[in-house]
């Protein structure tokens, strides 16, 4: 496993270049720090921040032009980003904090990279995405943390990224002692991703993240699924296929519609129903821009 981890980083330096190593946070740190639950509800308070001066109130449109000079991002890069380099995230105190944290960084990362990187229309315009997931990235701890990193190593426990294989961190990794185990399969629908059919962002904290996750599950496949009772089919995001194995298959996702649904139609269909076609519904990758 760790050869596949080697081979994988060594195949994304060739791609990368100078962006395989790179940081968004590299400037000084601030003489005055925070530190542990302190600096992640720090970040939860500029996340919200964005989300007022900058988001549509759905949270599926970012105004990304508008935020570039915005005072609250300029003091997120200049004075709370460079914080994250001395930061260890093993000081969070509980699972709760952890998952807020991760989730809320995740998305203010996706956002910094964005404007830092000048995407005008997709993040996925190179090497179908992996580019951009691999390049945007924090120095957390002395460690390099890259989207990817964030959601296939550390949130989703070290699973790897699904269309690669092997884990994200190789044995001996530091980062593995970062990692939330059991990973919680809301978590997809809580991460966006700058593109239009990622679901919305929200601003997560540690004393409501259990319901403020089941909220995200709830609204998305609310929103997102539909049924062809003729053709005895269930069209869903692509994001179920992409996470399959995470979800338990396809019986794992009918089972998770099941209970996640709202008491309508749908929902009774698929009660009763033994047995339906998963379809998967294109991409867009488009930029989410406002």
């Amino acid at each position: 496993m760790s050869q596949l981890v080697w081979l994988r980083e060594t195949a994304f330096g060739l791609a990368l270049g100078d962006r395989a190593r790179s940081v968004l946070n590299a400037g000084p740190v601030p003489v005055t720090t925070v530190a542990g639950a302190a600096l992640a509800a720090e970040l939860k308070r500029v996340v919200n921040r964005f989300k007022a001066q900058a988001m549509d109130a759905s949270g599926t449109q970012v105004a990304y032009d508008r935020l570039r000079t915005d005072p609250a991002y300029l003091a997120f890069r200049a004075e709370l980003t460079p914080q994250l380099q001395r930061f260890d995230p093993a000081s969070l105190p509980d699972r709760a904090t952890r998952l807020a944290f991760w989730i809320n960084l995740y998305n203010a990362l996706v956002i910094d990279a964005v404007i830092a990187f000048g995407v005008q229309t997709s993040v996925a315009n190179e090497l179908a995405g992996l580019s951009f997931f691999q390049a945007a990235a924090y120095l957390i701890g002395g460690q390099r943390c890259s989207l990817n990193d964030i959601e296939h190593g550390i949130l989703r426990a070290n699973r790897g990224h699904p269309f690669i294989p092997g884990p994200q961190f190789a044995a001996g990794d530091p980062r593995l002692a970062w990692i939330i185990d059991p990973p919680d399969v809301r978590i997809h629908f809580a991460l966006n991703c700058a593109s239009r059919s990622c679901p919305p962002i929200g601003v997560y904290s540690a004393e409501q993240i259990d319901a403020q996750l089941d909220l995200a599950l709830r609204s998305f496949v609310e929103a997102d699924v539909t049924i062809d009772p003729a053709r005895g089919e269930i069209h869903l995001s692509r994001i179920f296929d992409w996470y399959r194995e995470d979800f338990g298959g396809p019986s794992g996702i009918v089972q998770l519609l099941r209970q996640a649904l709202p008491d309508d139609e749908r929902r009774a269909w698929l009660l009763q129903a033994q047995r339906g076609r998963l379809v998967y519904r294109p991409y867009d990758w488009s930029l989410n821009r406002g």
